[in-house]
């Protein structure tokens, strides 16, 4: 057995019925995370998701609030159910979605009404009632990873801090319209949707909170690299009908607000030597797409929009 494999049989053995799990009864499998170790552990009819935490992500997640959150979306039907965390570890145990794909980018275009099911998941997931502890507020977000990395005295792309002015607009458009916040995943990768063929399944509340609903939107729009017809199958379920400009607009200002904000987010994972990928690449990648959408001359009539209401 490897020393992985031992970590995770130690973690699995605080969970309700684990207690005396045997690394021979067990097949261990890793799965993907950019800066978590997930693991599924299948024994005999049982399956459950292992998450190690990643070394630094207390800098910036609470798992306190991770495991509330967690607990809300399960009871809100779109989330599998944790049965057991620890909140200063940051160790979390969940029940494996049985009978599901992992999405990525070429899964939604390739599964067919798969951006409709994400759409009516969301939908689910912000009508709920739920309240979520945090609340992630964007431009907050912003100043609070500036100053990680103003403390790694880490580098910038150039012209990051002219990008933040230049999106003034944006955050005076918004603020003319507050948004009814809900309960959001706030971090829509692809990989965080599992799909049933019937049911979109959401997992990984690490940076959830209350937020504009819209943010999932567009986020997940740039993460499954929507194209224009699938952008709007996501709405048209989203809302159940064709999304308004104004709301259109939000979701495409929300797609370049993400990329500003994961650009840091990527910087700080460069900064502490996440091996998973190269978070510079990413980072400016993230902060190139992010300039080209609000240089489009497209996106000065969605802010509008906006403003409008």
């Amino acid at each position: 057995m490897s020393e992985h494999d031992e970590v995770v049989i130690a973690a699995l053995k605080h969970a309700p019925g684990f207690q005396d799990v045997d690394a021979c009864d067990c097949k261990i499998t890793r799965l993907g995370g950019l800066t978590n170790l997930v693991h599924l552990v299948e024994i005999a009819d049982r399956q459950v998701i292992v998450r190690i935490p990643g070394e630094g992500t207390e800098e910036y997640i609470d798992r306190a609030v991770e495991k509330h959150n967690a607990d809300a979306a399960y009871r809100a039907g779109v989330s599998a159910q944790v049965l057991w965390a620890d909140a200063d570890t940051g160790v979390m145990i969940s029940e494996a979605v049985q009978n599901i794909e992992t999405m990525s980018a070429g899964a939604f275009k390739s599964r067919a009404g798969s951006s409709a099911r994400a759409g009516a998941a969301l939908a689910k997931l912000h009508g709920s009632g739920e309240v979520f502890k945090f609340r992630f507020e964007l431009f907050t977000m912003i100043d609070d990873y500036l100053e990680i990395l103003a403390a790694k005295d880490a580098k910038l792309p150039e012209g990051y801090h002219a990008i933040v002015k230049a999106a003034e607009p944006v955050k005076a458009a918004l603020a003319a319209h507050p948004a009814v916040l809900a309960p959001c995943h706030c971090d829509p990768l692809c990989e965080n949707f599992l799909d049933d063929g019937e049911k979109m399944w959401i997992i990984d509340w690490e940076y959830s909170g209350m937020n504009d609903p819209l943010w999932d939107l567009g986020d997940l729009s740039v993460e499954a690299d929507m194209d224009v017809l699938q952008e709007m199958e996501l709405m048209r379920a989203y809302f159940g009908a064709a999304p308004t400009p104004a709301q259109h607009g939000r979701v495409v200002i929300y797609k370049a607000m993400c990329d500003l904000l994961w650009t840091l987010w990527g910087l700080i994972q460069h900064a502490d030597d996440n091996p998973a990928e190269d978070f510079w690449a990413y980072a400016t990648g993230r902060f190139e797409r992010c300039k080209a959408l609000m240089n489009d001359h497209s996106f000065a009539v969605h802010i509008a929009a906006v403003k409008a209401g």
